[in-house]
């Protein structure tokens, strides 16, 4: 996996701008607070389909990218499925570091 992608995750969950967990994340996106949703690829199907399925309807970007372990570990917690970054600027940078 980029480490320059899971690099700004952690800074990014540093400066307080990362919410995790899939029930957390669906408010988040429905709310319109989040700006990029982060799934892993090792999420489960149901869990998959239902975060992709509220960012198309809610116009939110989504990416797949990271094991749970992954994100879980760079969001400081055990491991997470579903990861939302709640800042523009912030969902930018870690956009660019993923198709770097």
């Amino acid at each position: 996996m980029n480490n320059k992608f899971l690099g700004m995750l952690g800074l990014a969950k540093r400066a307080g701008k990362v919410q995790t967990g899939e029930d957390i994340c669906s408010k988040a996106v429905k709310s319109g607070v989040s700006k990029l949703i982060i799934v892993a690829c090792d999420a489960s199907d149901n869990t998959k389909k239902s975060i992709t399925d509220s960012c198309k309807f809610y116009k939110t970007k989504f990416v797949e990218a990271g094991s749970k372990a992954e994100l879980g570990k760079f969001t400081g917690a055990d491991s997470r499925a579903v990861v939302s970054v709640n800042d523009d600027n912030f969902a930018k940078a870690i956009l660019d570091r993923l198709n770097d």
